[in-house]
């Protein structure tokens, strides 16, 4: 078996799988396959399996990913591979051709990246492929296998392609609606602490949603307040994020009445978890707006001077209802037209 999986995977990769589970010991299901039935067909009980088939070539990725869930309990470990676009790119025959490597890269990751993931063309896609060779970020990899109710371990690049160790924690959600358009939905806080829908493009790859705690609990806050060293950013969302266009579909919810235009930002329930206490509370009284505070005051964009900013803002928001929004709307324009203020 180590012969086959050296000849398969390389010495290195190996190694790696032996870090993290007894590949030699009958409780390893080492397979390579793209079909989950060859899963299912194992009876034996398995507290690892290990795929060297790549992702990328399995047609319905989360219901196979579901099936390997359903023969692990909680605490056993799957280790599969796929290649990454930042990889395919770095491999390809045209890689070293100038020009030529970037239009024929652009036509690739339409066809094998956009089509699967737009009604319609997506049938185009399937009939073409039959769901082989497809583009996957690393992103998008990992926050699947968390969708389907693993945890990340460990991952390493061995021969380009990413190897992953994932650790079977819960049963798997069996998300039918994934987001993969330009148009997202984030399910953030609002008032009260009513969970709404808040609409931006799309800055993060697919699936990037799930990896929120993973990448926190490996890089932490950067100095802005946001995840560090967050690589669930695509290259255009970077410059998006930079001069909020990605902002600009929450003008849907002022007019539903969900924001405001003014207002502290809408977050998610696991950063609401880290702020203070009486800044929970403050929060709980008003409707979340699309301007933030520190904007408005000209303040930097690291947690200290954001959340100050806010509580600021809340406070006075209590004391003058009326003219608060209006003085705070003011001040942003001043800041963003004149002072050439940027987001954090």
């Amino acid at each position: 078996m180590k012969q086959l999986i050296i000849d398969k995977a390389g010495e290195q990769a190996y190694d790696f799988f032996n870090q993290h589970v007894d590949v030699e010991s009958k409780k390893t299901l080492i397979v390579s396959t793209t079909n989950e039935f060859n899963i299912l067909n194992n009876s034996n009980n398995f507290n690892s399996i290990i795929n060297l088939s790549l992702v990328n070539n399995i047609r319905y990725i989360n219901k196979f990913f579901e099936k390997v869930n359903s023969k692990l309990s909680n605490g056993d470990v799957f280790i599969c591979c796929f290649e990454t676009i930042t990889a395919r790119k770095s491999r390809h025959a045209l890689g070293n051709i100038p020009i030529i490597k970037n239009i024929w890269f652009v036509l690739e990751f339409v066809f094998l990246r956009m089509f699967p993931k737009i009604w319609g063309l997506k049938k185009i896609y399937f009939i073409l492929t039959r769901g082989r060779n497809r583009l996957l970020s690393k992103a998008e990899g990992l926050g699947r296998l968390v969708s389907c109710g693993f945890e990340i371990v460990a991952f390493e690049n061995y021969r380009g392609l990413l190897y992953i160790v994932a650790k079977k924690m819960k049963e798997p959600e069996f998300n039918m609606h994934a987001s993969y358009g330009p148009l997202y939905k984030m399910p953030r806080m609002g008032k009260n602490g009513k969970i709404i829908g808040v609409y931006k493009f799309r800055t993060m790859h697919p699936y990037a949603e799930y990896l929120q705690d993973y990448v926190l609990k490996i890089n932490g806050y950067a100095e802005s307040g946001k995840p560090a060293n967050d690589f669930r950013l695509t290259p255009w969302g970077r410059f998006l994020r930079r001069y909020w266009l990605d902002e600009v579909p929450q003008l849907l919810n002022v007019i539903k009445g969900d924001l405001k235009i003014v207002g502290v930002r809408p977050i998610s329930q696991r950063y609401f978890q880290d702020i203070p206490t009486d800044l929970q509370e403050l929060r709980f009284m008003q409707k979340p707006g699309c301007i933030p505070p520190y904007v408005s005051l000209g303040r930097k964009g690291n947690v200290i001077e954001v959340l100050q900013a806010e509580r600021e803002y809340l406070i006075e928001k209590a004391k003058k209802p009326y003219t608060t929004d209006i003085r705070y709307f003011f001040n942003a324009l001043y800041h963003i037209i004149i002072k050439n203020k940027r987001s954090a």
